[in-house]
């Protein structure tokens, strides 16, 4: 017998998510790869079989076993867009959106993205971090495994580089895997107003090449994980022009491309970002259907954020079931933030997303894992289970997967296994 670390067998559903490399597209998404009374062998930190419990049994001997009897397990979640490295809250904004005023309403008022800016601007690396923490931890109780997370929340030189050192700190503190996105677009910062390309430039010529020489020599760069440059293209941000200015010049720098498209007013930057080879394009929310088939003839994912449309109390979401029936490779993300969504839980945007968008349960969980692990540059190494990948499982408290969209709100995750070790127990 082959020696292995760790055996997890018996499960009532092995939910693999197996499939050949790249996106997953129109009926692929639905195609999950169940075993029934499955087995996974880790070595350790990949997994080296997977297959029906008598098969791996017969041919693995482990340090350690997890008898997964009634349970469905599947891979670790990966929430490919958030934003929770911040100072504050934006609580009395909150209560501001339930008597009727309108994100952009509070954002004008120097509320919104300005206010968390002056908070975050004010921190320390370290209480940076300290604040953080506590939110990681919440994510890998819920599931994840692996996040995105931008910066953006600073708008200046020296604090925009505070945050990216904040992120590897806390990527190395704590089990969830980050991956950074540089986001100095996000707004106009106050000291611009009425100036925005004068800030592009700065971003462009300044802030730009910065964050490119800090990632060469970052543990991130060190690991072949990327990182992203993101640009907030929306009226009362930046317009097409500006945007295209920015990912123009990360492109020029090698750095990969994301872009927040259409989440209030279609633009034009749908069009823009994938153009210039957007990994991701989100948010997504007024796309117009005849932009559809030029997404699902690109290799961009489409990064879905219902959560944001549900905190703000909308009743218009992104047309994932017409995406993913034209053939877009969509992912689902939290966009976990202290303003437009205030929730750290991808099982709820999960919920979400079979409720208002119309998603199956198997293409939410492929657009939490696979698609999403491509949106951040994490494709063929985290988001499925199989020999060769990262050993990134959750062990869910029930023996259906579809346990992890049924409950509003639960808690559908028994234990989460981080490169083959188990790092939260919820029982």
């Amino acid at each position: 017998m082959e020696p292995c670390d760790l055996l997890i067998h018996s499960a009532t559903q092995l939910v693999t998510c197996a499939g050949p490399p790249g996106l997953r597209r129109g009926p692929a998404m639905r195609e999950l790869g169940v075993i029934r009374d499955g087995a996974v062998a880790i070595r350790g930190s990949t997994i080296v079989a997977v297959g029906p419990s008598t098969d791996v049994r017969r041919r693995f001997r482990a340090s350690h076993e997890i008898d997964a009897r009634g349970r469905a397990v599947c891979p670790g979640l990966v929430d490919c867009h958030t934003h929770i490295v911040y100072a504050g809250d934006r609580v009395e904004e909150f209560e501001q959106r339930c008597a009727g005023a309108t994100y952009q309403e509070i954002m004008a008022a120097g509320g919104g993205i300005l206010r968390t800016m002056r908070l975050t601007r004010a921190a320390t690396t370290t209480e940076l971090v300290q604040a953080t923490l506590p939110r990681l931890r919440q994510m890998l109780s819920f599931g994840t495994t692996t996040a995105e997370v931008k910066t953006g929340y600073a708008l200046e030189r020296d604090a925009e580089l505070r945050q990216l050192a904040a992120i590897a700190l806390l990527d190395a503190a704590q089990p969830i895997e980050l991956v950074p996105t540089f986001l100095a677009a996000h707004a106009v910062p106050p000291e611009f107003t009425g100036r925005a390309d004068a800030y592009i430039d700065l971003v462009v010529e300044s802030m730009l090449p910065l964050a490119r020489d800090w990632y060469a020599v970052s543990s991130f760069a060190a690991r072949a994980i990327p990182l992203f440059v993101d640009v907030f293209c929306e009226r009362g941000a930046f317009d097409v022009a500006q945007s295209r200015r920015v990912l123009d010049a990360a492109r020029n720098l090698g750095l990969p491309r994301k872009a927040h498209v259409d989440e209030f007013v279609e633009m034009g930057g749908l069009a823009m970002a994938l153009e210039l080879g957007a990994t991701s394009v989100d948010h997504l929310d007024v796309t117009s259907p005849s932009a559809f088939t030029a997404l699902a003839a690109s290799s961009t994912v489409a990064v879905l954020l219902p959560l944001v449309s549900l905190n703000l109390g909308l009743s218009h979401f992104a047309a994932a079931r017409a995406m993913i029936d034209a053939g877009v490779a969509v992912a689902l993300s939290t966009d976990a933030n202290p303003g437009s969504a205030p929730s750290l839980s991808l099982p709820l945007t999960m919920a979400i997303a079979c409720r208002y968008l119309r998603m199956l349960p198997a293409e939410t969980l492929i657009a939490t894992t696979v698609n999403a692990a491509y949106a951040i540059g994490c494709g063929g190494r985290v988001g499925a289970l199989m020999p060769g990948m990262q050993a990134d499982l959750l062990i869910l408290a029930a023996d259906d997967y579809r346990w992890l969209m049924y409950e509003l709100g639960g808690m559908p995750v028994a234990q989460v296994i981080k490169r083959g070790q188990v790092v939260v127990t919820n029982e």
